[in-house]
C-alpha cells in the first residue's frame, strides 16, 4: 500500500469533502480516502499497482477539484 497527500485549493466545505470522497473511493486499488477541510488536503491509501497519482489528478480536475501540489 501507499499513501498520498494531494494539496487542493478549492475544498472549501463539507460538499467538497463528499464529492471528492465519491469521486476516488471507487477507483480501482483505493482503500481510503480522508479529506481535510481546514488544511486543504486529500490523503489516499492505495495500491500502486492498480491506481496512482495521475488518476487521482484526473478525476479530480473533472470534479473541478484540480490539485496544486503532491506531497
Amino acid at each position: 500500500m501507499a499513501t498520498t497527500v494531494l494539496t487542493v485549493p478549492n475544498i472549501s466545505c463539507s460538499h467538497c469533502e463528499n464529492t471528492i470522497n465519491e469521486a476516488l473511493t471507487p477507483l480501482a486499488g483505493v482503500s481510503s480516502v480522508s479529506v481535510d477541510i481546514p488544511t486543504k488536503k486529500v490523503t489516499v491509501e492505495y495500491d500502486p499497482a492498480a491506481t496512482g497519482v495521475e488518476q487521482f489528478k484526473d478525476v479530480l480536475a473533472e470534479e473541478e477539484y484540480p490539485v496544486e501540489a503532491v506531497d
